[in-house]
């Protein structure tokens, strides 16, 4: 595999496992790096790249999609926003250092979005807790951890 296939491959699968596409990075993650073809720290930043980018993507649409909440096609159930809400309420910012985990923290992206958390506030809180979690896993996998 080319390089640049295997960045580009680990950028787009980041990007949109950072989305609520059905998608995991970290398989990629962890056969690219027992591979040793490229840099470890290559590889985690361009995972943790496309995985912030994608989490700023569900940011943005939080901000824009909230105004057709009420519709009958939006996408997430009315009380399952009410709660996520006030749950992001209850724990503030703070909550987006769970971002990297499975199952809340995709919508817990959009939720900042939709209370209008600060955009670089927000970029801050989730690169460090996705990149974060590529280092642990790039550790781990090659036995320094």
């Amino acid at each position: 595999m080319t390089s640049l296939a295997a960045y580009a491959g680990l950028f787009a699968l980041a990007l949109g496992a950072a989305s609520v596409l059905p998608m995991q990075s970290e398989p990629l993650l962890i056969a690219l790096l027992l591979l040793r073809e490229q840099p470890a720290v290559a590889l985690v930043a361009v995972a943790s790249i496309g995985n912030v980018l994608g989490a700023c993507i569900n940011w943005v649409l939080g901000r824009f999609v909230e105004r057709f909440r009420d519709r009958r096609w939006f996408p997430v159930p009315p009380a399952a926003l009410a709660r996520a809400e006030g749950w992001y309420r209850r724990w503030g910012r703070w909550s987006l250092l769970l971002s990297w985990a499975p199952f809340i923290g995709d919508p817990l992206t959009v939720v900042a979005g939709v209370l209008r958390e600060p955009f670089w506030t927000f970029v801050l809180l989730v690169a460090i807790a996705k990149t974060g979690r590529y280092v642990v896993l790039a550790l781990v996998t090659l036995g320094l951890f």
